[in-house]
């Protein structure tokens, strides 16, 4: 148990190194092969155009459609529920003046933010007006500097898959500068969702006189000194529901309660790092009149993580509390949630992984198939149902040069075959059908050192991949690919053996499996002078060695990787091989788990590939905000072929569980202020990835 503060409270992290990114009627996220990985709405791809278009009626996703639990679903003050713009035009905005136009307007609206929005004059808010719904395009809507204000008899917004961040004014605990994420005063029927909102220049949320009918869900509020205020009212009246939520290095209000008649707490995480500059000075704290049931909560490593005034009534009812010091209360009598909504609590020990996988923005939530092109489908089928017998069969199929999407729908079953999407043929997506990733397997077993049945010579590593891709604009989704080779009986030949390449741009991976040893995921660019952008989500990625490599710019998120024995059951090995091209991005693993049944640190995150010993080469690799497992190394890097990591680009930032560690010089962690450059927007750019 820790018993000791740091002493750099308000200290914010330095610029640079320091050495030394769930809807409310779904479940939580999973962790499970073959599980829905994430709460999946409408597909769809947004147009071309820069201003903001609207969709039709017919066309509206689900998400856009979906209304608020907790206490915004009351029917009370004259509003039936929190619904937002649901009755409006959809709209999609990419500029500070068609966001504050629509959000401003009279009339309702689904408000999509597509891309990062910079606030002019920092730490601007805009005053959104009612019926609105705000929401961010998959995981690339941003604010930066500034936020929102919702003001008196405002009412049924929803504020939802956005990140706001960086109004913070260069001062800890700021007088001066009023610039919150979202800031309520006298508003009601709110609903805030699947939001990153970080380093802020005062309060992250701030619910302010006698705002009510508030739920707050499925955010991670991070990096800041005021997390979630709530009250500057004498009277008691407001009613607010705040569920599934990830505080994280956050030092006060997380939340303070000032005042509220029906506070309703569940499912949360409140987590303070040991070794970092911020240090939580409370957790939960009920004021004033407040009446508060906490249930099912978890705490690590705060101070005083419950904490309540005298004249404030606080019920807890199966919190967990790991590495706490300090205040930890209760007492009075409060009331019954269930006597105002339904609501299901998630076991206590579930929490942290549920929520640290679940909060923020969804990569599903915020796209809309309004715009989106007609879609052909082509089926397989093992069995003969299908159109075609084999995979290839039905790429064989497609156009060349198509210029729509063609769906490849696979039936359940093991497809032993190589599949080659050749670059002239975009816009294709394979689909198992099962109902898990796991029934649809396409599986081969050709490694580098095979030879190839002509007696030409060896497959080499690229040639060996069971599912090659070379064209733009591919997807993949709900299936298996795998590499089976033999490295026992064939342990004398190059073992080399590639599941997956990708050497093209706008590849999305979403709910897929990706497993074999050494080699197993290999993404490039279509040539060096072409970007080769790959976001992998909700997906899993197993193998011995160098198994996550090339010189693609690619994003690992929410994802799993599995550290894998080799075949004679020793622990040694490595994730990544980055051969990034220099002046640009190479691999971002972010909110992902490492784990595997493998020998206490034995896995080393990374190493630089120059391929063919090319020093122009730089190398990267960035694992951030993820879940350690005790497999990965104290010296997390690993130097290879003659260069060495500290001559690239490796680092880490906010990752937790047993295989993290402190910053040092074999350990390199990233500031605050770098971290906020090094997020999923910037590594896709332009490109917002959109099943389809």
């Amino acid at each position: 148990m820790r018993t000791t503060r740091h002493t750099a409270r308000h200290r914010r992290r330095r610029l640079g190194l320091s050495v030394g990114i769930p809807l409310a009627t779904a479940t939580a996220v999973g962790l499970a092969y073959g599980g829905a990985f994430g709460a999946f709405g409408a597909f769809g791809a947004f147009g071309a155009e820069a201003s903001a278009k609207a969709a039709t009626a017919g066309a509206t996703p689900a998400w856009a459609r979906e209304v608020a639990d907790g206490f915004a679903s009351v029917n009370a003050l004259g509003q039936k529920g929190t619904y937002g713009g649901r009755d409006g035009a959809i709209v999609t905005v990419r500029n500070l003046a068609d966001l504050e136009r629509y959000a401003t307007a009279s009339k309702p609206y689904v408000i999509v933010v597509a891309g990062t929005i910079t606030m002019a004059p920092k730490g601007k808010e805009i005053k959104v007006a009612s019926d609105k719904t705000i929401v961010g395009a998959g995981t690339s809507g941003q604010i930066v500097g500034g936020g929102f204000f919702l003001g008196q008899g405002v009412h049924n917004v929803i504020i939802r898959n956005l990140t706001i961040r960086d109004s913070y004014a260069g001062t800890w605990n700021d007088k001066d500068h009023d610039w919150d994420a979202i800031q309520m005063d006298g508003a009601h029927h709110v609903w805030i969702d699947h939001n990153n909102l970080r380093n802020m220049a005062d309060g992250l949320i701030d619910s302010r006189k006698d705002t009510t009918y508030l739920t707050v869900s499925w955010n991670q509020l991070k990096n800041d000194n005021k997390a979630f205020g709530i009250g500057w009212t004498d009277h008691v009246t407001a009613d607010i529901t705040i569920h599934h939520n990830w505080f994280h290095e956050t030092e006060q209000r997380n939340p303070s309660t000032d005042n509220v008649a029906h506070a309703h707490l569940y499912n949360n995480f409140l987590q303070d790092d040991p070794d970092s500059s911020i240090s939580a000075s409370y957790g939960n704290y009920a004021r004033g009149g407040t009446r508060m049931v906490l249930e099912n909560s978890y705490f690590e490593g705060l101070a005083n993580p419950v904490t309540k005034d005298g004249t404030a009534s606080l019920v807890q009812r199966g919190n967990v509390f790991v590495h706490t010091t300090g205040r930890n209360e209760s007492g009075g009598t409060a009331f019954d949630p269930r006597t105002y909504y339904r609501y299901t609590l998630d076991p206590t020990a579930a929490v942290p992984s549920k929520v640290r996988s679940g909060a923020g923005p969804r990569p599903t939530i915020g796209t809309t198939a309004a715009t989106a092109p007609a879609t052909a489908t082509l089926s397989v089928a093992k069995d003969g149902s299908g159109r075609y017998r084999t995979v290839q069969a039905a790429v064989d199929a497609v156009p060349a040069n198509n210029s729509t999407r063609v769906v490849i729908s696979v039936k359940p079953g093991t497809y032993r075959e190589t599949v080659r999407i050749p670059s002239n043929k975009p816009h294709v997506t394979l689909q198992g059908t099962g109902g898990s990733r796991r029934d649809t397997v396409i599986v081969h077993g050709n490694a580098s050192g095979t030879p190839t049945p002509d007696g030409s010579g060896t497959y080499g590593t690229a040639g060996s991949a069971t599912v090659a891709v070379e064209a733009d604009d591919f997807q993949a989704r709900n299936l298996t690919v795998s590499n089976d080779f033999d490295e026992k009986a064939h342990h004398d030949v190059s073992a080399q053996a590639v599941a997956l390449r990708t050497a093209a741009d706008k590849v999305l991976l979403d709910s897929v499996i990706i497993t074999g040893d050494q080699d197993t995921l290999e993404m490039d660019g279509a040539a060096r002078a072409r970007p080769g952008r790959v976001y992998m989500t909700n997906s899993y990625v197993v193998g011995t060695v160098d198994f996550v490599f090339g010189s693609a710019t690619a994003v690992i998120d929410r994802s799993v990787i599995t550290l894998k024995k080799r075949w004679d059951g020793t622990s040694a090995g490595c994730v990544t091989a980055p051969s990034t091209p220099a002046g640009r991005k190479g691999f971002l693993i972010v909110n992902s788990t490492f784990n595997g049944d493998v020998a206490p640190g034995s896995f080393a995150l990374g190493r630089p590939w120059h391929a063919g010993g090319d020093a122009s080469l730089d190398p990267q690799t960035t694992v951030r905000d993820s879940t350690l497992g005790s497999g990965i190394r104290p010296a997390p890097w690993s130097d290879m072929g003659g260069f060495s990591w500290k001559d690239d680009r490796f680092a880490e930032y906010a990752n937790t569980g047993p295989g993290s560690g402190t910053p040092s010089g074999d350990r390199p962690h990233l500031s605050d202020a770098r971290a906020s450059g090094l997020e999923v927007g910037d590594w896709l750019g332009d490109w917002t990835p959109v099943t389809s």
